[in-house]
């Protein structure tokens, strides 16, 4: 059976190509945008592979909870022309990435977990006391921004001090942006429960509209931009020290740096058995997470041509 894939989504007759880590993107004279999420899965600043079934996973998980949060807060969708694409509204986006947490969790530089342990109590404005242990829900949610890096540099912690003063967000947009961010957060962590999962923490981008308006842009709560871990696991990993159960990707960059130095060497090519294992991952979250049955769509002879039947109307444009 051949493996149906999306590793590219270009199209010549639709205008203003641009083309991300994995979504390929296009800029339309309306003001809007055609977002079209491929099967690229990257890490260590490159692309690794194709997972299938990848971007069909990621565009309708946001799409459920863009739906389910719409009352929160406006977002960017206008359409969903393909199980893989979003029309969306071309926005301004700001300039302060917008990360919230309920745990003390995460392995990045800039997460509270790898801040704590380097013995750091006070951070993005917030105070932690001693005696925290690893994946301890914290007191209440909060939020950790950071600097969204340009040209390889690094994201840094900000508090919200910071942001208004470096004139990175005004004094309003930041209220509005932390009180977006902290309910659409309740709302996740509330329909996570019903699931049996955990919402431990998640990144939101926003943007602004030609009159300002601050909207919520690109995914929300998806495997990719949020941590889950099920719920059932976290009692007995915390007890012990361990990890909660999660959708765990991470076994196909520990496949990478175990055969070679992935910023620096060639990627050795991933066998099919780890694809196809990573690829059950998404589609078991994506499943979990909604309550919906995955069910792919195998319309067209491969899954660019049926992107490229779905986005005909737009050609020309």
């Amino acid at each position: 059976m051949t493996v149906r894939v999306l590793d590219e989504a270009f199209i010549a007759e639709l205008p203003n190509y641009y083309r991300g880590k994995v979504r390929d993107n296009y800029d339309l004279p309306d003001g809007s945008r055609i977002i079209i999420s491929t099967d690229r899965i990257s890490a260590f600043d490159r692309i690794l592979t194709a997972i299938p079934d990848k971007g069909h996973v990621l565009t309708q998980t946001a799409r459920y909870w863009f739906d389910a949060t719409a009352d929160i807060c406006p977002n960017h969708v206008i359409s969903y022309p393909d199980p893989n694409v979003v029309i969306g509204k071309r926005l301004d986006i700001l300039p302060v990435e917008i990360v919230v947490r309920g745990y003390l969790a995460g392995t990045t530089g800039t997460s509270l977990l790898t801040l704590y342990k380097k013995g750091q109590r006070r951070m993005y404005g917030l105070e932690l006391p001693d005696g925290l242990k690893d994946n301890q829900v914290l007191p209440y949610p909060v939020i950790t921004p950071t600097s969204k890096a340009f040209d390889g540099g690094h994201d840094e912690p900000l508090t919200p001090d910071d942001i208004i003063a470096q004139g990175l967000l005004t004094a309003q947009q930041w209220e509005t942006l932390s009180r977006y961010a902290l309910a659409l957060f309740a709302r996740g962590q509330e329909l996570a429960a019903k699931r049996g999962l955990i919402l431990v923490d998640t990144k939101y981008e926003f943007g602004t509209d030609t009159d300002g308006t601050i909207i919520l842009a690109d995914e929300i709560h998806t495997p990719d931009s949020s941590r889950y871990w099920i719920a059932d696991s976290y009692d007995d990993a915390f007890s012990t020290g361990g990890r909660p159960k999660s959708f765990d990707k991470d076994f196909i960059r520990s496949w990478v740096v175990e055969r070679c130095d992935p910023y620096k060497d060639d990627i050795p090519e991933i066998p099919a058995d780890l694809i196809e294992e990573t690829a059950k991952v998404y589609r078991t979250a994506y499943e979990t997470i909604t309550g919906a049955r995955f069910v792919p769509d195998e319309c067209g002879e491969t899954v660019l041509a049926r992107i490229r039947k779905n986005l005909e109307p737009y050609f020309g444009t």
